[in-house]
């Protein structure tokens, strides 16, 4: 794929419960709408939620007669015989970006995905208990005792991917659900995030909120982008909108163009 590879963004998490899809989901749907050509991957066989989410919009589209975003989407079955590589290779057919969603668990498939991925987004929710995935905290002081697991797995995953593909990763680590925290508590968990960010090496980003509206819209395969179209919109999602500019803008995503070009000079 020298020369004419997308950009690939993994979404992966070990926990599930994090937001992972919806905000796989909103990333594909907000690089399509700005003429990006997308193409979104599943890994996850079994629940398929962001595969699912993509045949709502799909069926919402053709029900309504809409004309809306809507990234190419596909979901990866090992029992068809089909590599990943093979998977990632038609989905990059025709693609400036290839977003995956991986299963909530640790996962083969999952794992080589984050080797591919040349921006890795992990959401979290913002506590101490979806941040015992990447680092131990002290239960006295708060401080980061060390790295956990999972921190690990992206460490390892990161260097074979520069030995075999001579290209780094972008770790971004997403902080959601951040608004209904007690505020102690939400500092806290800043202040460890930001030392285990320094050690280990990813970035921190605002995500998404906890809001209704998301729940909502999954049947019908929309998202906060396409409020207007269907006549709904209201201070709370303009307010959600705003989060989501900030988040895709937040991922510092090269422009189609560079992304090639960068491929090229690496492969």
């Amino acid at each position: 794929m020298a020369g004419s590879a997308p950009h690939v963004i993994t979404f992966a998490n070990e926990k599930g419960g994090t937001g992972k899809s919806t905000t796989a989901v909103h990333a594909a749907v907000a690089l399509a709408a700005q003429g990006k050509r997308v193409a979104a991957l599943d890994l996850d066989t079994r629940q398929r939620t962001f595969g699912r989410y993509l045949d709502n919009r799909l069926a919402t589209v053709r029900r309504l007669g809409l004309e809306l975003p809507m990234p190419a989407h596909d979901t990866f079955d090992p029992a068809k015989g089909e590599s990943l590589e093979a998977a990632l290779e038609r989905a990059s057919e025709d693609a400036d970006f290839v977003i995956i969603d991986t299963p909530g668990r640790d996962d083969s498939h999952a794992r080589e995905a984050i080797v591919r991925a040349d921006t890795l987004v992990t959401p979290i929710n913002d506590s101490f208990v979806d941040l015992d995935l990447i680092g131990e905290v002290d239960a006295e002081t708060y401080r980061v005792r060390r790295p956990s697991f999972y921190a690990e797995l992206v460490w390892n995953s990161r260097t074979q991917r520069a030995k075999t593909h001579g290209a780094s990763v972008d770790w971004v680590v997403l902080r959601n659900r951040m608004q209904h925290i007690e505020a102690r508590n939400m500092r806290r968990v800043g202040e460890a995030m930001n030392e285990l960010s320094r050690r280990v090496g990813f970035r921190i980003i605002p995500g998404l909120g906890e809001r209704v509206i998301y729940r909502e819209l999954f049947p019908k395969g929309l998202t906060l982008l396409d409020l207007q179209a269907i006549g709904e919109v209201g201070l709370a999602h303009i307010a959600a909108r705003q989060e989501l500019r900030e988040m895709i803008a937040g991922l510092a995503l090269p422009e189609p163009g560079v992304a090639r070009r960068a491929a090229a000079m690496a492969g």
